[in-house]
């Protein structure tokens, strides 16, 4: 077995976090100058004081699709971005339910559970 640097997870994180943090400042900066600082769904207004709880939402959800005239995005609060994505998540699981035939789980948690009370171990 090879010795692992245990330093190398970090810089991949960290460098990561770099590029993410330079590509959301290239179309946040110019979301913030085309848009009127105003969350697309709840209408909060933003000022200096809170415009970091502004966020930039792709529309199509592909954070590199980033056109310069801003039809792919959408200025939203903290928590009207985090609703949407969880939407979205959500459609995501009901389409797949719906495909699947509908049934949802099968797991049955308290199957043995009977057994398991007259002291029978698992199967």
């Amino acid at each position: 077995m090879g010795t692992t640097d245990p330093g190398k997870l970090d810089r991949i994180i960290a460098d990561a976090r770099r590029a993410a943090e330079k590509r959301d400042r290239g179309y946040r900066e110019q979301a913030l100058k085309i848009y009127p600082w105003i969350c697309g769904r709840c209408a909060r207004e933003f000022t200096r004081a809170n415009l970091r709880e502004l966020t930039v939402h792709h529309r199509d959800h592909d954070h590199d699709n980033n056109p310069s005239d801003g039809s792919n995005w959408e200025l939203l609060c903290l928590y009207c971005h985090d609703n949407e994505h969880q939407r979205q998540l959500e459609a995501a699981a009901a389409a797949g339910q719906r495909s699947a035939g509908g049934t949802g789980s099968t797991y049955a948690a308290f199957a043995n559970l009977k057994g398991l009370l007259a002291g029978k171990p698992p199967k």
